[in-house]
């Protein structure tokens, strides 16, 4: 059994992957990626629940909600 921070593998890792694990830990996604990702785990985790579901569905609630916050800030 693994513990909370035991390596499963005692390869080094090369240099070249260190880089792209130190840019990525610096990254930040962009608002629209931000945006995609919530609408997958929102559409991830309702249709786990309920088959009818549909990405489509997902897409109008989250558009809705967007145009209601709209509205209140007045634009």
């Amino acid at each position: 059994m693994l513990c909370l921070g035991e390596r499963v593998s005692e390869k080094p890792v090369s240099e070249a992957l260190e880089k792209l694990l130190a840019a990525a830990k610096r990254a930040a996604p962009s608002p629209q990626q931000q945006e995609e990702q919530r609408r997958s785990f929102a559409y991830g985790n309702t249709a786990f629940e309920n088959k009818l579901i549909t990405r489509e569905m997902v897409n109008q609630q989250a558009e809705a909600i967007e145009r209601e916050r709209r509205e209140r800030r007045g634009r």
